[in-house]
């Protein structure tokens, strides 16, 4: 490389990954292929609009590299190209889930998202008000249940009938259970409203089998690709094709298009979705479903040998591929103890708790993953192992 600067920086940060251990929940490894794909040159190719109705010429190659990208997205989740529809230009999981409210709320202030909250687990592109998806629109928040710190489905109707959201958000950042579609469909059926997977965190856990299946739920699905999905850095999103028309919505598949582009964005980063397509094709492979199967046995082997330490783990536990530990019950903040445990060549993330009474600059929490070094090959043992350092670093 000739920009020595940054060459130096690469191989800076390339010797950082190789020498710590991370558990960030949102971040994984990918392979050789996608970062070759990634560095292919599609990233030279400028593809305003879809398949067959560009803006510019020479497209000919990207439309079969989408077209392809989006038989293989509904391939992986066994979905049939007559009842679903996909979009895989979505530049990440911020603007996908806004292109949804897009095209289905209206723009007078008067739509109403239910999220989770953000200090329950929830994302900030469910309704809050420091995203755009709180500016624009309403949200109707709902949590965990103090006692079980697990989702409250009774209180959740109850909110709902009394709100009428016109969507119903289910997906979390932070929340260490599975996720009971079939509930959140009974609630949604109950007072009219959509309901929205956001399943970015876990969208590899259900590709491999290691978590139910949001599909034969949900109306629309988003997910971003980087995280248990193992790829680059992107986002889809799946919806029904045979929605009946609420609120004046019809042909929502053809809205959510027209809201990605040019509602949100101009030109798709091809680069990124020739990635997305190989990272969806090793996930098609045998291989994925022993990997999404062994993140999930890695979380809750970390987790309960971390309770075994004296460390509360938030829930109880954890059925999917992340933890929160509340640190603070023995006394020590969630950022300091993630900068303890940085300096000690683990990686985590402070986080906010259920209920928590600190600040989220500095709360009560840590966020634990396992779908990064489950790719480099870490076993349950290694889990075990990993509990003594991270109990032993926190104590000091």
């Amino acid at each position: 490389m000739k920009d020595k600067l940054i060459q130096k920086l690469i191989i800076k940060e390339e010797k950082r990954e190789q020498s710590v251990i991370n558990l960030i929940a949102s971040e994984n490894f990918v392979s050789d292929d996608v970062r070759q794909a990634l560095g292919s040159v599609f990233t030279n190719k400028y593809a305003e609009g879809y398949p067959g109705r560009r803006y510019y010429g020479g497209n000919s190659v990207v439309d079969e590299l989408e077209l392809l990208t989006q038989e293989r997205a509904l391939k992986l989740f066994k979905l049939s190209s007559s009842k679903w529809h996909v979009n895989v230009q979505a530049l990440s999981g911020s603007p996908a889930n806004m292109a949804v409210y897009l095209a289905l709320l209206p723009l007078d202030g008067s739509g109403k998202i239910m999220g989770m909250q953000l200090a329950h687990g929830g994302h900030l592109t469910h309704g809050h008000s420091v995203s755009a998806s709180g500016k624009f629109w309403k949200q109707i928040s709902y949590g965990v249940s103090e006692k079980t710190e697990r989702i409250d489905f009774d209180e959740l109707m109850k909110i709902a009938k009394k709100e009428k959201p016109h969507i119903i958000v289910a997906g979390f950042t932070a929340y260490p259970r599975k996720i009971e579609w079939k509930k959140f469909r009974a609630v949604a059926d109950a007072v009219g409203a959509y309901l929205m997977v956001d399943m970015s965190h876990i969208a590899g856990l259900v590709a491999g089998g290691a978590h139910a299946s949001p599909f034969p739920y949900a109306d629309i699905v988003t997910t971003t690709t980087h995280k248990t999905l193992r790829g680059p850095r992107g986002a889809m999103i799946f919806v029904k094709k045979d929605l009946p028309a609420q609120a004046g919505v019809r042909d929502l598949p053809s809205k959510i298009d027209k809201a990605v582009f040019p509602g949100l964005q101009g030109g798709p980063h091809e680069n990124a979705i020739a990635g997305i397509a190989v990272a969806l094709h090793e996930a098609a492979q045998p291989a994925f479903k022993k990997y999404a199967e062994q993140v999930v046995k890695n979380a809750s082997a970390l987790a309960g040998e971390l309770a075994l330490l004296g460390w509360r783990i938030v829930s109880g536990g954890t059925d999917n591929h992340l933890m929160l530990v509340d640190t603070w019950a023995n006394g020590i903040s969630g950022k300091e103890a993630s900068d303890r445990l940085e300096i000690a060549g683990i990686i985590v993330n402070m986080n906010t708790i259920p209920n928590d009474t600190r600040k989220p600059m500095d709360p009560s929490g840590i966020r634990i993953g396992t779908a990064a070094e489950t790719t480099r090959g870490a076993k349950e043992r290694d889990m075990v192992e990993l509990a003594y350092v991270i109990d032993a670093v926190l104590r000091g």
